[in-house]
């Protein structure tokens, strides 16, 4: 008798902890979500990757749809999230040539250039993304069977940089909530008419400006007008070019604002307190620091450096991904006015610019996926230093 209780407790035993077991897995899983991601691409990436791998640190599930000529995401590469990719008719150079030419200007010849000059080579750049911007956008959205196997795929949310067209149209004819991750836009223009963002002209520089919240009366009407011109630009745009691809495919009368204005939630990435003050809505949350990563131990040669800096410590300066574009002469400048600060500097480089002339202290740089990490700092003492 003793014998057969001990077997029957040992059978409750043991289907107690299979139905526990399963319970536990019915609650985590409940618990995790299945998102569906629309990137921006170079730096808009860079800080929206770090977000996923977070996402999948929590047990969530994600699926990046990529197109096959994206110039900054790398899907051969492993991850812990999937890659969807979807093909389009032009190539990774041409979109990165785009890119290229607007960066090259903004740099070498935008600030000697007049109001005019700079709208027409951003209306001239405008004019050569969006076709193939409206290709992507065809490859992504009117590919039945890519949106049957979305579909089945049971998302629940949809996670897309506003910068890149269409990601809410995914998510308006998938039926999932969306949501946006988002520095700024130009003007503020995304912001103000599609998110219904009160920004009053005359006390919120625009964006991107040199002023502060401190402005003159010359300056504040210099601020208004760019918000002017932004203003016209984008419903230029959007009317002329957007407007009607987004009516077309939701067979209905519609505009660009009707569709991303539907955004459950806008990401701002900065703080809110390195913001200038306005009224804000409830939807759009300051995330500042969301796409940064825990520190890690420094490299044994990184760390002698940082360590034989003494009291002045050490200064790290990173350049981002318009690095490549940085003609020596500019480098040297930069360098020249580095080695004047008592501290050491790690400065983290793209491709060809191994060495500063007159700088203290250089970083090779590799690769893009990196780029907040150094792949080694070596001392060049300069002899003018001494």
């Amino acid at each position: 008798m003793t014998h057969l209780l001990s077997e029957v407790a040992t059978v409750f035993v043991n289907d107690f902890s299979v139905v526990t077991y399963l319970l536990l897995q019915y609650v985590f899983g409940a618990l995790s979500g299945n998102v569906l991601v629309v990137p921006g691409e170079y730096s808009h990436w860079l800080n929206m990757r770090a977000m996923l791998e977070e996402l999948v640190n929590r047990n969530h599930s994600v699926t990046v749809l990529v197109n096959s000529a994206s110039p900054t995401v790398d899907y051969t590469r492993p991850e812990r999230f999937h890659f969807e990719v979807f093909q389009v008719p032009f190539s990774k150079c041409q979109l990165h040539g785009i890119s290229e030419e607007l960066i090259r200007f903004w740099i070498y010849n935008a600030s000697d250039a007049s109001v005019m000059e700079i709208a027409s080579k951003v209306i001239e750049v405008t004019s050569q993304a969006t076709p193939l911007q409206m290709q992507a956008c065809d490859a992504m959205l009117r590919d039945k069977e890519l949106q049957d196997k979305l579909r089945r795929g049971g998302f629940h949310v949809l996670l897309s940089d506003p910068m890149i067209q269409c990601g809410d149209l995914l998510a308006e004819s998938l039926g999932i909530p969306l949501i946006y991750s988002l520095r700024f836009s130009f003007g503020y223009t995304i912001e103000r008419f599609c998110g219904q963002l009160p920004v009053p002209a005359s006390y919120v520089p625009a964006a991107p400006g040199q002023y502060s919240d401190q402005m003159t009366f010359v300056e504040r009407l210099t601020n208004v007008l760019m918000y002017a011109f932004h203003t016209s630009f984008f419903y230029i745009h959007s009317v002329v070019n957007w407007n009607r691809y987004y009516s077309d495919f939701l067979g209905r009368p519609t505009t660009v604002c009707d569709i991303m204005g539907k955004a459950d939630v806008w990401l701002i990435r900065t703080y809110w307190d390195f913001e200038y003050p306005r009224p804000l809505l409830p939807n759009f949350q300051f995330v500042g620091g969301l796409h940064c990563q825990p520190a890690k131990p420094l490299p044994s040669d990184i760390e002698e450096f940082v360590q034989s800096s003494g009291d002045a410590g050490i200064v790290v300066v990173s350049f981002g991904t318009l690095i490549p574009n940085l003609t020596r002469e500019k480098g040297n400048v930069v360098a020249s006015a580095l080695g004047q600060i008592p501290q050491k500097v790690g400065a983290g480089l793209l491709t060809k610019l191994n060495h500063f002339q007159n700088s203290y202290y250089i970083c090779y740089y590799i690769s893009v996926t990196s780029v907040h990490i150094c792949e080694r700092l070596k001392e060049q003492v300069m002899s003018n230093r001494r």
